[in-house]
């Protein structure tokens, strides 16, 4: 079946414009509460969010459909993505959800949801949700008197966190002498990541703390990684960290500003516990995206890389089924599963201080265990999406190109989870030539589904 709601993360879109509606937003708690309650006993909801305005009409949509179905809702206001995971899973909540459109504008909201294991939830129990909305299956089940449910404001939530973090960094270490740029991008992380580094005895200079629900992602955070870049030069620090609007992705720049994503961290990290005999299977899960540095990286190591769809819980699913620890997105998504259930802005920069600290090595050495190959990436508007098996001369340009790239580089064509974009990514020696190779591509793909054709 087709998601006519959920994408690859969650539900998402314009705040107060169909399906970010607090309408739609009360059906989805409804349907989410009906899913998760327990049969016999109460049960709860934890509610977060980020930093957007809108955050506040959409958390009591969601709450009073929760509430309207029998269940109780624990309201932890801004926190982290992982944050949210964390709390569900230590207070033994039945889910969580999370308000919020990750490093969108502040004008787009969205919400996602965890199990109560701190996972999220897998494409069937989203399917449900839908099927229980549309079919209207739960429209006369209604809770009255004493039946109703409660909403509960968790005020401890940020300490919790907090707490936790600090327990990802080894005991042995601090960050006594070492100066970080942080960037929060005026989100979620605003209180958490500032205060984690600064009780760890960094020496932190603070930008994108200051929300006023319009900010958000406002040309800061990982999304424009140069604002830390020129913080550190300017500065003399020590790196930089950026962080999304809802702290599930880090970028990260070295101490002369140059950009280290999440490709290399990812394997820094391999190289790191591959060295101490602490990587299961010495096999590292990254998505089609990651740049195929990473899989020469990990070869040299000894290691692997094993390749899943784009998106973050893709990743986490191959990792939990095979027993994997360590894996993520170039984007900066890194899931460290010895941790936590999900990508994790703040433990994925503590573990590179980590490493800092037990190598004497700045960030730029460390960054040398990858060498990325040139990448190259166009997006074409699409009228529809069709499978490109359908067109002959796009088909027969896509192998052509694949011919001459050999064994290289590689082709990789996709539609975009969220948009109606055809994405073409080439990876090759010369930079020049791939990108002449992916706007070759572009072309016979405009020719038969361009949006004006």
């Amino acid at each position: 079946m087709k998601k006519k709601l959920f994408g690859t993360d969650g539900i998402r879109g314009i705040a107060n414009i169909h399906p970010m509606t607090t309408e739609m937003a009360m059906q989805v708690g409804r349907a989410a509460a009906y899913v998760f309650k327990h049969a016999n006993r109460r049960s709860r909801i934890v509610i977060g969010k980020d930093t957007r305005l809108s955050g506040y009409m959409i958390e009591n949509a969601l709450a009073a459909g929760i509430c309207s179905m029998g269940v109780d809702v624990l309201l932890v206001g801004p926190l982290p993505t992982p944050g949210i995971a964390f709390i569900t899973a230590s207070m033994r909540a039945d889910a969580g959800v999370v308000i919020s459109a990750s490093h969108n504008p502040y004008q787009d909201n969205g919400i996602k949801f965890f199990a109560r294991d701190g996972f999220k939830l897998p494409d069937e129990i989203e399917l449900e949700i839908e099927d229980l909305i549309f079919s209207e299956r739960i429209d006369s089940l209604r809770p009255t008197a004493d039946e109703v449910g409660k909403a509960f404001r968790v005020d401890d939530a940020v300490g919790r966190y907090v707490v936790f973090l600090k327990n990802t960094f080894p005991r042995h270490l601090d960050l006594s002498g070492m100066k970080i740029v942080l960037d929060c991008a005026h989100g979620a992380a605003y209180k958490v990541a500032p205060s984690v580094l600064i009780e760890l005895g960094a020496d932190v200079i603070a930008h994108g703390v200051n929300p006023n629900g319009a900010n958000i992602n406002d040309h800061c955070g990982s999304m424009y990684p140069n604002v830390i870049a020129e913080a550190v030069k300017q500065n003399g620090a020590d790196i930089g960290i950026a962080l999304d609007g809802d702290a599930d992705r880090c970028i990260f720049v070295d101490e002369y500003g140059h950009e280290v994503d999440g490709d290399h961290i990812m394997a820094i990290c391999a190289a790191h516990l591959i060295k101490n005999n602490r990587l299961p299977e010495r096999t590292v899960v990254a998505t089609v995206m990651s740049n195929m540095g990473l899989d020469l990286a990990l070869r040299a190591l000894g290691g692997k890389v094993v390749k899943t769809s784009v998106g973050d819980r893709y990743v986490v699913e191959e990792m939990r089924r095979h027993g994997y620890m360590l894996g993520g997105e170039q984007s900066g998504h890194m899931i460290f599963l010895d941790h936590n259930t999900t990508g994790d802005g703040v433990i994925t920069a503590l573990q590179v201080l980590a490493i800092m600290r037990q190598t004497g090595q700045p960030l730029s050495s460390l960054a040398k265990t990858m060498t990325s190959l040139p990448q190259v990436l166009v997006n074409v508007r699409v009228r529809e999406r069709r499978k490109i098996s359908e067109f002959p001369d796009i088909k027969k340009t896509i192998d052509s190109v694949t011919e001459r790239l050999g064994e290289s580089g590689r082709v990789l064509i996709r539609y975009s989870g969220t948009e109606p974009l055809l994405r073409i990514m080439l990876e090759g020696q010369d930079e020049h030539v791939i990108t002449a190779w992916a706007n070759e591509i572009a072309d016979a793909v405009r020719l038969q589904l361009g949006e004006n054709v």
